[in-house]
């Protein structure tokens, strides 16, 4: 069962309340996106640190309903 690319974004946002989130359905199949999350939570955290942030807020999904994640991660810039 593909996941809604809303579904991906509310996930994040639950876990990072701060978060820009941009989800982008790359095959048009519900199961193969790429996701561009900015938050200060990854202030200080290295990239692999951020992505698993990131893979803990889909709450087991990943693998699951949701095939592939293409993922880019970033503190604020400001």
């Amino acid at each position: 069962m593909p996941m809604d690319s809303q579904e991906i974004a509310r996930l994040i946002k639950a876990r990072f309340p701060d978060a820009e989130v941009a989800i982008k359905d790359l095959a048009g199949d519900g199961d193969h996106y790429a996701a561009h999350v900015i938050s200060k939570e990854f202030t200080g955290k290295s990239r692999v640190q951020q992505h698993k942030m990131v893979y803990e807020a889909l709450q087991g999904r990943m693998g699951d309903v949701l095939h592939a994640l293409a993922l880019t991660t970033a503190a604020p810039k400001d």
